[in-house]
């Protein structure tokens, strides 16, 4: 059995719920909800969605890459925001963290957030296999033939003699 570790990021509400930041088991990483709080835990863009998401997207490759994990291990995301009618900014901020390795992903609408200026919460579940000698998938490759055959399998159909004349 692996061994359960747990990352913390000091935000002032870990403590009072006994949360972790980051909670890594084995290959699977689960980040908890993320918000857009700097390092001294104020708010960051207040009122922006757009600049919430990406501060939150920060956050929490921060979190994934002090437990040797990378953005590109994240297979699904969680987006919870205020406003669903403002869609557009938070999804412009994920896309541009994901476009390239795209995630499963959710966005609902919540009523509020822990804090009154915040507009969304991004949570992340990440699997980091420790299997380096697992090959990675190719995008656009050419389907190849399903298998092939030995010539010395394959027989000539027999000759056809020519239909004689009357």
């Amino acid at each position: 059995m692996s061994a359960i570790s747990r990352l913390s990021s000091n935000a002032p509400w870990e403590p009072v719920v006994a949360y972790s930041r980051l909670v890594r088991a084995g290959d699977y990483v689960a980040v908890s909800g993320t918000t857009a709080l700097d390092e001294h835990g104020l708010v960051v863009g207040g009122g922006q969605m757009y600049v919430q998401a990406r501060q939150a997207l920060a956050n929490i490759r921060t979190a994934l890459e002090r437990a040797g994990v990378s953005l590109r291990d994240v297979i699904r995301t969680r987006m919870f925001v205020t406003d669903i009618a403002r869609y557009a900014e938070a999804a412009r901020a994920h896309r541009e963290v994901f476009a390239d390795f795209p995630p499963a992903t959710s966005m609902v609408e919540v009523r509020r957030l822990i804090h009154p200026d915040m507009l969304i919460e991004i949570e992340a579940d990440a699997y980091a296999s420790t299997n380096s000698s697992e090959p990675k998938p190719k995008t656009a490759s050419k389907p190849k033939a399903s298998r092939q055959v030995k010539k010395s399998a394959v027989k000539k159909p027999a000759a056809k003699k020519p239909a004689r004349r009357k």
